[in-house]
């Protein structure tokens, strides 16, 4: 009987208490002060229904056990609170050994032998009703009160304990103990002032005010109260594979269980329970990625893998096989009802609430999970501003709503759950009680200031959205969703800073979807935002700039040339810091707070609403948003959306359902271009050129014909330059920029291939670029397409023709106006000028322009090109070796990537610090920071398809351990960028990245030779050969050649070939003189002097080199000089097949 009280679930040893280190911490800290002081502890865990406080106590039951430790855990139900002196009584029988006995007369013979010294026996009696025996009931006991039996019994568990505790420890756990009765509290109180003794408890929120006695326990300087926090997101995803017991599970299953839990262990457990059954999880074994056919549906199929902490516990693992989880196809989560129990747990909440509340809760469903105040009020009926925000400061208040001042800020917030903290309740009850009261009202009135400056809300629990939602009816939805709708169409667009366009160029002139009417002024609006201007503008503008015969005399020198565009961009610079106009915007870039709060709820009308062309137009909005974003998976997702929506207007034949058909595939083409799927992606543009009645030809025939056609064109386009004609009209202008877009990715395709023919089809796309940039009449895409152009004909080593259409991008410039798109044209055409120059290896003029960009960059508050050229430019500036300056942009770096909560820029800030741990010799940020970023954020969707970036990381640890000779940490490493290798992009970020894991694959090279491996000499002959292709590949820039013959030298050497090795140990000299690269220079000269000496390298050396890597602060305070600095380079060593001498 006594023993039903016990917790009910046992632990069990293959599957770990998940995400509750810090709750267990605050155990071991309370038991380790009980066990030293010998004074009494309590501890006390507080958290709502399901946030796993049972499996915290189970863990600390097993955890307390020990020599001459007794525990005694026990679990309380509602009928409990009403049962006088329940707890103690259980407690007891426990500590007694009751809980054992099966019969009433063994208890009796057990409690008589142990009570007899402590109680006479004419007091037995007064354990008859506590622990249901049968002792003779005494005269004494007969007329004693029931307030003095109390005593005597109380009396008597006090001398029981403090003769037990002299034996050993007891430490009494308690679950639920909310339910503690009153009488319990107030023994509890004395006993712990009384006897040491240990109490550990959970239990839920007080409903109403905790006892006197209660209190009094959380007051007490000995006792520790902590309020759970939920488990995070790693912990859930971790907790879902072993429930399913699978070794991954899909993305988008992952985010739904995150998002739907909230981190609450029993939430994400009832939305897997309505998954199964529903039959929407999908078991299967695991593909191998390089057996897999990559196409546009398994494109982004990644799963998502529990934490490597826990490699410990076996998988889904039968004969060698692991299982993953996927969703059947054609499932919406986002349309699922929530299950039952998750349900009723909000309709309780809701009905708990006032008539007001639930119907502000009501109609913020219909809005979604995270909604603005503004549209919040626009269709809540009949309430004004005050009312409004005093009921959401309520709500905030009793954790219905979250409040944002932000999207930055939310986007915070979603990224961890709340942890577990502790709450001082001794501190709290110093303060006087009228000023207690008055706090409570001051709490309230500062929530609502809060509320008004907070202009974003989200729900704390999606279930609860799901089932205020469910509460309406069908008609009442769609009147709704209407009025949402109409509200948000108006600010549907890019940000003021962005100038209100679309997110597609001209996308809004070419699909008639808007529900509200346009009147002139706004139509004036949306044409000046898409850089119409009148006559008074253009002229204005003109006569602010100098001449084009003034800027470019004919008899000018390259360097006068040169110094006259770096001049120009100076006096840009100083007049957009001067300039009384409002040149610079007062905020930055607001797009991703628009997407997010706007565009993304609008199209989930639309889609609630059933009008699909409109939800169409807005979900191809929202993945060319995250394209420029960099968020190639969202983009992914959003296009699919689309592709549903496309399936159901297929019966539609007009111009502008082919134009959103054609976005579409032009949409996919730069999703698989970023992946590096090229022949996808070349499938995809040019199906989108064949809608957009621009085809690009198949075959030679064509070929030879379209590419005479468009060189008569583009000399026709040229000479009508400087006339005026009338601009293209808005539809044939969304049609051409579409066009551009697919031809200047084609070029780039074309140019990554070896065959011979590819590059006349990349020279007809690079030419049709132009020429259809030119026909927009657009300053803008004229000047990307002739830097495009230039960049093309530098990289072939055409070298008349690049240098005319940089210059035509120069002069282009000086006919814009000093404000608006023209200052951001400027900024673009440094920053890119910039980025050839780099490329090309002319690393001081990419300095001075990239210093440039920069400049206009942070003056014009766009973080996300800002960020572009401080990583470019920090890669100039450590080639260059001026270290002083790279720190500095360094600094900048991170300070925007912390600012903007950017993870692309902070990554390149790392791989930039390993690049310093490797090649320059000290420390910027130590190995092991760099390793912990990489671990906490490789699973990051932004990182993940951006593979440049996440292959440099992978290589350069990969690199670092071949160098310490770890070759079980160079594999794993090693390995993971192996994956990403496939994924070809012509991007700076993909060749960084493709030289560091050749480097590992020199490395692991010389492993060979040393080991004297059967197929060492047939790896360096590959080896060779995939150097030397990446050489003569188009797309690979100058800058990367030094260093690309230098492991060309280097594998010479190990093969024994030394003529060859002193080739491209000569040529990757000179190359570093031409181009200043101090850097691989001096590298190079100590690899030379090395190579050709007679002593040798011991195994160790680089070993001892790390551990004597000074820090920059060392170097800049000068104790260290930059000269000794240099000679901490890695030497490679020479163990040969053959004599190369």
């Amino acid at each position: 009987m006594f023993g039903m009280a016990y917790l009910i679930c046992n632990r069990n040893e293959g599957y770990p208490l998940l995400g509750r280190e810090k709750e267990i911490k605050y155990f071991m800290c309370t038991m380790k002060e009980f066990l030293i002081s010998n004074c009494s502890q309590i501890l006390m865990y507080e958290g709502l229904s399901g946030f796993g406080k049972s499996q915290i106590l189970m863990e600390i039951e097993y955890l307390a056990q020990g020599e001459n430790h007794r525990t005694i855990a026990i679990a309380l139900t509602k009928v409990s609170f009403h049962q006088n002196f329940y707890t103690i009584q259980i407690l007891m029988a426990n500590v007694l050994g009751l809980d054992t006995c099966k019969h009433y007369k063994e208890r009796q013979s057990s409690l008589q032998s142990k009570v007899k010294t402590l109680l006479d026996d004419k007091f037995h009696c007064l354990l008859n009703d506590i622990f249901h025996v049968q002792f003779p009931i005494s005269r004494e006991i007969s007329r004693m009160s029931t307030t003095r039996k109390q005593k005597h019994l109380e009396a008597l568990f006090m001398k029981i304990l403090e003769k037990t505790v002299k034996e050993e420890r007891i430490i009494f756990i308690i679950d639920e103990a909310q339910f503690v009765d009153i009488a319990s509290w107030a023994f509890m109180e004395k006993l712990i002032q009384t006897v040491p003794i240990f109490i550990i408890m959970a239990l839920s929120p007080f409903i109403d005010s905790p006892c006197a006695s209660a209190s009094a326990i959380m007051k007490n300087r000995n006792t520790t109260y902590v309020t759970l926090g939920a488990v995070q997101p790693k912990d859930i995803r971790n907790k879902v594979c072993i429930d399913l017991n699978v070794s991954s599970i899909s993305k988008e299953l992952d985010a739904y269980l995150v998002e739907g839990s909230c981190g609450i262990p029993y939430y994400c457990e009832e939305l897997l329970k309505n998954l199964d059954n529903h039959k929407i999880l999908l078991f299967q074994q695991k593909e191998s990625e390089e057996k897999t056919n990559v196409t546009w549906n398994n494109m982004f199929r990644n799963l998502t893998k529990p934490t490597g902490e826990f490699n410990i516990f076996s998988l889904s693992k039968y004969d060698g096989v692991e299982e993953v989880c996927n969703l059947a196809s054609g499932v919406r989560l986002r349309n699922l009802s929530p299950p039952a129990s998750l349900k009723e747990i909000s309709l309780v909440q809701l009905d708990s609430m006032s008539l007001s509340h639930q119907m502000l809760v009501r109609c913020a469903a219909i809005i979604g999970l995270t909604f603005t105040t503004e549209l919040l009020f626009e269709i809540l009926p009949c309430w004004n501003m005050k009312m409004m925000i005093k009921a959401l400061a309520t709500l905030v208040e009793s954790n219905i709503f979250y409040c944002f001042r932000n999207s930055k800020a939310l986007r915070l917030a979603l990224k961890h759950n709340v942890t577990s903290f502790e709450v001082h309740y001794r501190s709290l009850s110093l303060k006087p009680r009228d000023m207690l009261a008055r706090g409570e009202q001051e709490e309230l009135r500062e929530k609502e200031g809060e509320v008004i400056e907070c202009h974003i809300i989200r729900f704390r629990q999606p279930m609860m959205q799901k089932t205020a939602y469910e509460l309406w009816l069908k008609d009442q939805k769609i009147a709704m969703h209407l009025k949402c709708a109409r509200f948000l169409e108006e600010n549907a667009h890019r940000c003021d800073h962005c100038r209100n366009r679309d997110f597609i160029p001209y996308h809004h002139f070419t699909v008639d979807i808007r529900l509200n009417t346009l009147d002139m002024e706004t139509i004036k609006k949306m044409a000046k935002s898409h850089g119409f201007q009148n006559k008074e503008e253009i002229m204005f503008s003109k006569a602010e700039m100098p001449k084009i015969s003034e800027f470019f005399s004919e008899d000018l020198s390259p360097q006068g040339i040169k110094e006259k565009i770096l001049g120009f961009f100076d006096l840009i610079i100083t007049k957009m810091k001067t300039s009384q106009e409002d040149i610079i915007p007062l905020e930055s870039c607001q797009c991703e707070e628009i997407l997010q709060m706007v565009i993304l709820p609008l199209a989930h009308h639309f889609v609630a609403l059933e009008e699909n062309n409109k939800a169409l137009y807005y979900f191809l909005e929202i993945a060319s948003a995250y394209l420029i974003l960099g968020d190639n998976y969202r983009a992914y997702l959003y296009l699919n959306e689309g592709e549903k929506l496309l399936k159901t207007l297929k019966k539609e034949k007009s111009w502008s359902q082919t134009f959103e058909s054609a976005t579409y595939y032009t949409l996919k083409g730069q999703v698989c271009f970023n992946m590096g799927h090229m022949v996808l992606a070349k499938k995809m543009l040019r199906r989108a050129l064949k809608l957009l009645n621009r085809t690009f030809p198949y075959n030679f025939i064509s070929l030879f014909l379209q590419s005479h056609v468009e060189k008569n064109r583009h000399f026709y386009f040229l000479n009508q330059q400087g006339q005026e004609g009338p601009p293209p009209e808005k539809k044939r202008l969304a049609q051409l920029y579409q066009q551009t877009t697919c031809f200047s990715l084609l070029w780039q395709i074309y140019s990554l291939n070896y065959f011979f023919h590819h590059q006349y089809y990349g020279n007809l796309a690079a030419l049709m670029q132009v020429n259809t940039a030119l026909e927009t009449q657009n300053d803008f895409q004229i000047i990307k397409a002739y830097l495009d152009y230039s960049l093309y004909h530098q990289l072939r080593g055409y070298q008349g023709m690049w240098f005319n259409y940089e210059i035509m991008a120069m002069e282009q410039i000086l006919n814009l106006p000093l404000k608006g798109e023209g200052i951001e044209i400027m900024a673009h055409v440094a920053d890119t000028l910039g980025y050839i120059k780099f490329i090309m290896g002319h690393l001081d003029l990419a300095i001075e322009l990239g210093s440039r960009a920069h400049k206009m960059w942070a003056l014009l508050r766009n973080p996300n090109k800002h960020y572009i050229v401080l990583c470019r430019l920090s890669k100039s500036l450590f080639l260059k070796s001026r270290y002083k300056q790279l720190i500095q942009v360094l600094g900048w770096l991170w300070d925007l990537s912390v600012a903007e909560e950017h993870i692309f820029s902070k990554a390149f800030f790392y791989f930039v610090c390993l690049d310093i741990l490797l090649y320059s010799g000290f420390i910027y940020r130590t190995f092991e920071e760099c390793l912990e970023f990489i671990h906490q954020n490789e699973d990051n969707r932004i990182l993940k398809f951006q593979n440049g970036l996440l292959l440099g990381l992978y290589s350069s640890i990969a690199v670092w351990y071949a160098r310490l000779q770890e070759w079980e940490n160079f594999y794993k490493f090693f390995n993971r960028a192996k994956t990403l290798v496939p994924r070809r992009t012509p991007t700076l970020l993909y060749y960084e990245g493709i030289i560091r894991y050749m480097e590992g694959q020199v490395l692991h090279l010389q492993k060979q030779i040393e080991e004297q491996s059967e197929n060492a000499q047939d790896s360096g002959v590959e080896l060779l050969k995939n150097l030397e292709r990446l050489v003569a590949q188009n797309t690979t820039g100058p800058v990367f050649y030094p260093r690309l013959h230098h492991l060309m030298a280097y594998v010479c050497i190990l093969m024994g070939d030394g003529v060859n090795c002193d080739l491209f140990l000569n040529t990757a000299l000179q190359l570093c003189e031409s181009q200043g690269n101090t850097l691989e220079k001096c590298w190079l000269n100590m690899s030379k002097e090395w190579w050709y000496s007679s002593s040798e390298l011991t195994s160790d050396q680089w070993l001892q080199t790390v551990l004597s890597l000074p820090t920059w602060e060392k170097i800049a305070s000068g104790k260290i000089s930059i000269h000794d600095v240099q000679k901490n380079k890695f030497l490679m060593r020479v163990n040969i097949l053959d004599n190369p001498f």
